[in-house]
């Protein structure tokens, strides 16, 4: 288990282990880095510490590695096809696995939104803060398109009701492109598009229309789309890619 920060200083200052310092940073992976801490080649102001859960003060003490300071984190933009049944977080305390089980060997990034524990599809994490806020601000648009099993087979009306807005408990909709791609076994496959990022936003939408999600799936965030990435794995976006992500 892992020990808590000292409590007379982790409500005041910004506290994390050592590992993980030097994975923000871009050193390398958190494996990479207790592998580091264990052969001595890692030091806090000055002295050697081979104790990966050793607690660092971001603003006071001074980390090295094999006695050279930390540079800043190159940028690092990656695409994961989630697999269903895989959490959008760091740990889970029930020990379910997590998007982060995929990515063990992989510097420290963070999702850019969420998918849900059973929703497949695109995710993309960063390092890269300010991009990661561009893309989740719903004031840019950046659309993110699901494939959706629906319960029963909808109305045009209902989808009607889709595409100009639902009452939600955090407020109606925005617009949003709803396309009917076939009706089978009682269910109605859907293509919808949102640029908003609520909380499990397409399945409540699918709810107030008195239907429910059966599968989920994102398969596309702007103009990137799945293509041949085949579900658990990952690439890096390309420049390309992200100058499009931020409209440029």
């Amino acid at each position: 288990m892992r020990p808590s920060p000292p409590k007379h200083s982790a409500a005041k200052r910004p506290l994390k282990t050592l590992d993980r310092v030097l994975s923000k940073a871009g050193a390398g992976s958190r494996t990479e880095a207790r592998a580091w801490i264990g052969a001595g080649r890692v030091a806090v102001n000055g002295r050697i510490i081979q104790t990966p859960d050793h607690w660092v003060d971001l603003q006071q003490d001074k980390v090295t590695l094999d006695g050279q300071p930390l540079r800043k984190a190159k940028p690092l933009y990656l695409l994961l096809y989630k697999p269903k049944g895989y959490l959008t977080t760091f740990k889970d305390p029930e020990g379910r696995p997590t998007v982060y089980n995929l990515l063990e060997d992989v510097p420290h990034v963070v999702p850019v939104g969420r998918l849900d524990l059973d929703t497949s599809g695109l995710l993309i994490l960063t390092n890269d803060t300010q991009f990661a806020e561009r893309i989740m601000n719903p004031d840019y648009k950046v659309a993110k398109t699901y494939l959706v099993k629906a319960a029963g087979v909808l109305t045009e009306e209902q989808l009607e009701q889709l595409r100009t807005g639902v009452e939600l408990s955090d407020g109606i909709t925005g617009p949003a492109i709803v396309k009917r791609v076939r009706n089978r076994d009682k269910s109605t496959f859907l293509e919808i598009t949102i640029t908003e990022g609520r909380n499990r936003q397409v399945r409540r939408m699918l709810e107030a229309v008195d239907s429910r999600v059966r599968k989920l799936v994102r398969t596309s965030i702007g103009a990137i789309g799945i293509g041949d990435l085949e579900i658990g794995k990952w690439r890096e976006l390309t420049p390309q890619e992200v100058r499009g992500l931020l409209g440029r």
